[in-house]
């Protein structure tokens, strides 16, 4: 048995068992917290070979009490012993017995008793038996007030800590107990860990954290405790980043997301709350977060009401996160654009984000629709329109849009604001109204690929696809309130039928509820036929046919006719070649048509083999169902979108 094992106590060099003991003569002390381990007087006693090991470890295992020769058999040789496996036992009980007598220890230490044999502890010391005395004696400690003595207590219990317990003995019992060692071993330190924060060791204590964080990435507390001493330190960012790739590796390794204790630290962290979290100190601290705004100016409260329903994208949400960093006003302003194809949920996650990052912000947050019946709406209106929000008066507010977005930084300077974008057409429309501090942030959603945002700083890009098949069911279960069909078999079905598209969905949930005596089965039926497939998720406001033709009609006019060619197309896939050909274009236009349907994400790169003919692209089939339908019928795109 062996694994890497780092001691938490920086401080100590040497973690014998010798060094943590009170010496006394002619006493045997025993370890198993490490390799076995003899000793006598200080000096190391050898024990023999594998066999006697695994039979001294064995009885050490259970002190006082009778282990027999068949268990001791079983232990030995795992399940498979020899013919002699009981005159073996005697052997190596009868040379254990020699290595203790010749060293010098007068009492017997392994005594017959029937039907086998006992380790007899008398004065001698285990390390197992005095780590248990010291952890319990620093809980008594701690109840009693007494911290600093719990402290010390605790350091010296896991000072007796060598290595791996049991390193080196190969048995089912060993292993069985090396398991439950390291778990107290590990409380053991969360607890020390605990008390040296309380006594406000958080800066000494952020190296040995994130060690121990490393080696033990799926222990919530010791995951809580470095976000703590980082917070406590200064390190707020650091906090945020621990816990995104601590939730990562939750998530991959258990398909679970952290515990609720942890979700709500994070929250904490979040809203800067120094009365749970302890005070602040250093960098992050010297920061303006209180809850008054800066100067006299107003604190605008725009965003539109939570999302319903919200389901998934928990890895965009804390990608988000990071938007929260602490940044000075000569900083670049903090910048997350969120894209992906029409309908797949941009506006519903930054909406649903910017709610839970409020408080973060105490000057208030902005926002704006930034398309106005169908048609992109001019920088100045919505400076004009946020400039009122913000307290200027209407008529110290300019005529020009180079005036109107000077006056609008200024009045954000200093201040530490959210800006919500939506729907952004193209980056001349964006940067005016992109704050010019770095203590405020911008979050940006758009279909189109903003190429500009690159010279603004370094943004976070986040490209939305489809929902997990978990998320999927559970948005419809959201919209369906009141029935149960999660549970429903059919479920599955229709999530896939919707693509796992999150307009598609509230658009199924949404016929669900309005038609109480319908079963998820019966939706099912009818999306099962593609010809009535869309139709049926295009009522009211969760159009989807609406919102896919405004994605079309953002085409030029050779990407609209190679939307239509290739999704009314026999093949699901296709890579540059097959899509000239289809197109009747040159090899290079048929590409750079290719790559206009992706910057507009109504095309998916299905498959990348490496180089441009290693690449096979595909239609959603929604997307797919939508090209056919407009190459049948040539709808024109409505004027409102």
């Amino acid at each position: 048995m062996s694994a890497v094992h780092s001691s938490p106590l920086a401080e100590c060099s040497d973690n014998s068992l010798q060094s943590a003991l009170p010496t006394r003569k002619r006493r045997l002390e025993l370890g198993l917290l490490g390799p076995l381990e003899v000793r006598f007087n200080g000096h190391a006693v050898p024990v023999g070979g594998p066999r006697q090991r695994a039979v001294l470890a064995t009885l050490m295992l259970a002190p006082e009490r009778v282990v027999s020769v068949d268990y001791l058999i079983e232990e030995v040789w795992n399940g498979d012993p020899p013919s002699t496996g009981r005159a073996q036992i005697a052997i190596c009980v009868a040379a254990l017995r020699k290595v203790f007598r010749t060293v010098g220890v007068h009492q017997q230490v392994i005594v017959t008793a029937a039907p086998g044999y006992k380790l007899v502890t008398g004065e001698h010391i285990m390390d197992t038996v005095e780590f248990t005395r010291r952890v319990e004696s620093a809980q008594r400690a701690t109840e009693q007030g007494g911290r600093e003595q719990a402290i010390a207590l605790l350091r010296d219990a896991l000072r007796l800590w060598r290595g791996p317990a049991l390193d080196g003995v190969s048995s089912r019992a060993a292993e069985t107990e090396a398991m439950r060692l390291e778990e107290q071993r590990l409380l053991a330190i969360e607890q020390y860990m605990a008390l040296r924060l309380k006594a406000g060791e958080h800066q000494t204590l952020l190296s040995e954290l994130s060690t121990l964080v490393r080696e033990n990435p799926l222990r919530e507390r010791l995951l809580a405790q470095l976000m703590l001493a980082q917070y406590r330190s200064g390190q707020r960012v650091e906090a945020l980043r621990t816990f995104r790739e601590g939730r990562r590796e939750f998530v991959a390794e258990l398909g679970l997301e952290p515990g609720t204790e942890l979700q709500e630290l994070h929250h904490a962290v979040l809203r800067d709350d120094s009365a749970a979290l302890g005070p602040a100190a250093g960098p992050a601290s010297a920061a303006p977060t209180s809850a008054e705004p800066s100067g006299n100016w107003p604190s605008p409260a725009q965003l539109p009401s939570n999302i319903g329903a919200f389901a998934g994208r928990e890895d965009e949400l804390i990608e988000l996160d990071d938007l929260l960093a602490e940044r000075s006003d000569d900083d670049p302003v903090g910048i997350g654009f969120v894209t992906g194809a029409p309908g797949v949920g941009k506006t519903a996650l930054a909406i649903h984000w910017a709610h839970r990052a409020a408080a973060h912000f105490p000057d208030g947050t902005l926002y704006a629709d930034l398309q106005e019946a169908g048609q992109p709406l001019s920088p100045q209106a919505v400076l004009q329109r946020f400039l009122r929000g913000l307290g200027v008066e209407p008529e110290r507010i300019p005529g020009g849009l180079e005036e109107c977005a000077a006056l609008y930084r200024t009045v954000l300077r200093g201040r530490r604001t959210l800006v919500i974008l939506n729907d952004v057409h193209s980056f001349p429309q964006l940067r005016p109204l992109l704050p010019g501090n770095g203590r405020s942030c911008a979050l940006v959603t758009g279909r189109t690929e903003l190429q500009g945002l690159i010279h603004s700083g370094s943004p976070l890009r986040l490209c939305l696809g489809q929902l997990r098949q978990t998320d999927s069911v559970r948005l419809l279960s959201g919209v369906v309130r009141g029935r149960r069909i999660d549970r429903d078999p059919a479920t599955a079905r229709l999530a896939e039928l919707c693509d796992h598209h999150p307009l598609a969905l509230r658009a199924a949930g949404a016929r669900l509820a309005n038609k109480p005596h319908w079963t998820v089965a019966d939706l099912v039926a009818r999306l099962e036929n593609p010809r009535r497939r869309l139709a049926e998720l295009s009522h009211g406001e969760y159009s989807v046919r609406a919102r896919l033709e405004c994605g079309y009609g953002s085409l030029d006019a050779a990407a609209a006719r190679a939307y239509r060619v290739l999704g009314a197309g026999q093949s699901v896939d296709f890579d540059v070649r097959e899509a000239a050909n289809v197109l009747e274009l040159p090899l290079a236009e048929a590409e750079d048509t290719i790559e206009r349907l992706l910057d507009t994400h109504l095309l998916e790169v299905a498959a990348d083999r490496g180089g441009v003919f290693g690449r096979r692209y595909r239609l959603q089939e929604l997307l797919r169902l939508h090209a056919r339908e407009t190459a049948a019928s040539t709808l024109l795109v409505p004027s409102g979108c």
